[in-house]
């Protein structure tokens, strides 16, 4: 068993959008499971109210992990217009706030690009789409930094964006930024993308700022042939102390099932893939 970290899970395991309804629904049943925290997307601004929010994970034991900024069509920021530029820049400072208001310590996600948009890239074209990330990501650094919030930048596999699939592309884009700028780290894509994920892994090192987990199908952490002590042993070694979290999605809600590609169900219930997930991760975490 590794060290103390806190399990939590995304409330898309169970639904789409999150919003103050949602997360009144919602936050009960998580503490009642024996999570210790919750993930928290922002589809939109406004979806879900910070100070209610952080009240009601306060009332039910539960902590913020992390809130997940979500990149649809027209929110990016690199190969783009300099309006959706200054969209982006603002929409991700709202995450920051966000943060902050809740207690989360990290606002991560694919904050490069919106999921799916994919192109081909010279040698020199991804030199100057990393040197376009990483000015147009520092004004939010800058953000986040003066909130003692951090940002996890997650690569994801090559079917979702063409900017960073790999541990070595994101730390790549994000090297001469400040500290507040890391990795999230995905086992989803970590096992499509890495040659080796558990090197990956241990060269992520000390940039991990946030952890998601899901099985290898994006389904029940356990349920499938990830090598999960060794996945824990390695990201015990790298000082990483934060939480760790299930990320999975419904299938009954059309609008996050075709964005997620999830054409059928991943568990026999989510109620089950969230249990039996949770109880797979006890396995080698102990509640803080």
């Amino acid at each position: 068993m590794t060290g103390v970290r806190a399990v939590g899970v995304n409330p898309w395991v169970w639904a789409s959008p999150i919003d103050d309804q949602a997360l009144a629904e919602l936050i009960p049943q998580i503490a009642a499971f024996g999570f210790d925290a919750v993930e928290l997307p922002i589809e939109q601004p406004g979806d879900w109210d910070p100070a209610r929010t952080r009240d009601l994970l306060a009332a039910h034991g539960l902590t913020a992990a992390a809130v997940c900024a979500v990149t649809p069509p027209g929110r990016d920021l690199v190969s783009t217009t300099p309006a959706v530029t200054g969209a982006t820049v603002a929409y991700l400072k709202g995450c920051v706030d966000s943060a902050a208001a809740v207690g989360a310590p990290c606002v991560g996600g694919p904050v490069y690009a919106s999921v799916g948009r994919t192109w081909r890239m010279t040698e020199a074209a991804r030199t100057a789409c990393y040197a376009d990330f990483r000015q147009a990501i520092t004004p939010v650094a800058d953000h986040a930094g003066e909130r003692g919030v951090s940002i996890g930048v997650e690569p994801l596999n090559r079917y979702e964006t063409s900017v960073v699939n790999t541990v070595g592309q994101t730390l790549e884009m994000i090297a001469g930024l400040p500290s507040t700028i890391g990795l999230m780290i995905d086992t989803y894509h970590l096992n499509i993308e890495e040659a080796d994920p558990y090197a990956a892994l241990a060269a992520a090192g000390p940039h991990i700022k946030h952890v998601q987990v899901s099985g290898t199908d994006r389904g029940t952490p356990g349920a499938d042939h990830f090598d999960w002590p060794r996945f824990f042993s390695v990201l015990d070694g790298t000082g990483y102390g934060g939480g760790v979290c299930i990320e999975s999605f419904t299938s009954a809600n059309e609008t996050i099932a075709t964005a997620a590609s999830i054409w059928r169900p991943l568990a026999p219930s989510q109620d089950r893939l969230a249990l039996d997930g949770l109880n797979h991760l006890r396995r080698f975490l102990r509640s803080p």
